[in-house]
């Protein structure tokens, strides 16, 4: 095949950004057969991403290994966070030395950028090729809102000393569509002149550099925050919601042979009677929490899924397996977007990340929500006080008590039925975003009518 164009994506391979960006390519390929797409990523990360076949139906994206930083020859026994700095502190040369080698192996220029928009250079290298640069933010609008403001935030409590009788008033007047946030929600990122870890310093660079780019891309829709839409689109050149790509691009179930927790979901008689419970790839609670949700599932006797990897199965109470082995299931890992569709489930118990939070959505399940941290703890008040699909753990973490009480809040209260009719409803808002005429689709339009674009010589 002739490809008309070539479209370099930079991927930032930690934790669930580059899946989603891989997603949003896998649909721009499709909709753009002649358009030649070159994935850059790390190793360790594309090993994740491209098993099982995953780019068998697509003869336009080409896959390339981009050094992660890390000492080369030996296995990397550091933390997440430090595998973090190393890329970091290797980018954006790492990304530039491979970019010119594919452009010789195919042929073609890089005719767009299109990156994570933590890979703030982004713009520079875009800019040195004379392209386009699109950022793909892979979290919630209400989290890029908050960063977005991080100059007068930092001005507003510098200046006041803000304390906590004024936090929401501070937020309510700098940001428009967080009236219900706290100054402690927000990503502590954004405090960068307090903890200047390369994540930190990289996100301000981001700021600063978004509204250079010719289009910020986002898997949501614009009709979950109507008011930070508007004000977002005021920041950038365009301003493209075009999710949830669950509902816009589902892609096939993986096999669910490794587990069988479909099947034990399958063998559950009573409709939305389970709760499951996921915190993601990167963190996993402290003992402490473990036992205290432990001791909650026991008490509440609600049948459970509970997705734990092995290491973390270990920490868990003396006994707990055994008196629990037939009211829940334990398992390494879930296909995490089927589970929530399953009737059987009735609340997700989860961290908070932006990808589970938009899957809860599509299926129409409440959450219970226990931040960590990044934009979680934001994503956790819009949960509970603005969306109202939800409900945050009293004090923040799994106590016994309030695990207990978050749960029978969701499952047990009228309190309940309200948030399951609240995301319902929000379910209904993304289907019609991504039908022909809504706002996910025209989006998804405009960007590909960005990177199709005829470039100037």
């Amino acid at each position: 095949m002739v490809f008309q164009s070539h479209i370099g994506v930079l991927a930032f391979p930690f934790g669930t950004h580059a899946a989603p960006l891989l997603t949003v390519v896998q649909r721009l390929a499709t909709s753009s057969p002649h358009t030649l797409f070159s994935f850059f990523n790390s190793a360790v990360s594309n090993s994740t991403l491209f098993n099982n076949g995953v780019l068998d139906s697509y003869d336009n994206i080409r896959v390339y290994h981009v050094w992660d930083g890390t000492p080369q020859g030996q296995a990397f026994t550091g933390s997440h966070f430090e595998a973090v700095g190393l890329f970091l502190k290797a980018s954006p040369g790492n990304f530039d030395k491979v970019i010119d080698e594919a452009e010789v192996e195919t042929g073609l220029k890089i005719s767009c950028l299109i990156t994570d928009a933590f890979l703030w250079f982004g713009y520079d290298l875009a800019e040195k090729r004379g392209v386009p640069w699109l950022a793909f933010w892979t979290s919630a609008q209400c989290a890029l809102s908050a960063h977005m403001y991080t100059h007068e935030i930092l001005k507003a409590v510098g200046s006041n000393g803000v304390g906590e009788t004024a936090e929401e008033e501070l937020i309510q007047s700098l940001i428009p569509g967080l009236e219900m946030a706290h100054l402690s929600d927000l990503p502590p990122e954004i405090f960068f002149d307090k903890n200047p870890n390369p994540l930190a310093i990289t996100i301000n660079k981001m700021v600063l550099k978004l509204p250079k780019s010719t289009a910020v891309i986002l898997n949501s829709f614009e009709e979950i925050d109507p008011i930070i839409t508007t004000d977002l689109k005021s920041k950038f050149h365009h301003f493209l919601n075009i999710g949830p790509s669950i509902l816009s691009s589902p892609t096939p179930p993986p096999p669910d042979d490794k587990t069988g927790c479909l099947a034990w979901l399958d063998s559950q008689t009573r409709p939305k009677s389970v709760v499951y419970i996921s915190f993601g790839t990167v963190i996993t609670p402290p003992e402490n929490e473990l036992a205290a949700l432990s001791e909650a599932l026991e008490t509440c006797n609600y049948p459970f899924l509970w997705s734990l990897n092995d290491r973390a199965k270990k920490s868990l109470p003396t006994g707990f397996l055994d008196r629990t082995k037939e009211l829940g299931m334990i398992v390494p890992w879930a296909p995490q977007p089927r589970v929530l569709a399953h009737r059987s489930v009735g609340v997700f118990v989860t961290h908070c990340g932006w990808n589970s939070i938009l899957e809860s959505i599509c299926s129409g399940v409440p959450l219970i929500c226990r931040p960590f941290f990044g934009d979680q703890k934001l994503n956790s008040r819009m949960v509970e006080d603005s969306w109202k699909i939800g409900v945050r753990l009293e004090g923040g973490v799994l106590s016994k008590t309030a695990t207990v009480e978050a749960l029978g809040r969701v499952m047990m209260s009228e309190e309940g039925e309200i948030i399951r009719e609240n995301v319902n409803e929000m379910n209904e808002k993304a289907k019609i975003a991504v039908e022909p005429k809504g706002s996910s689709f025209k989006n998804f339009n405009k960007l590909l009518e960005i990177i199709n674009a005829p470039q100037s010589s």
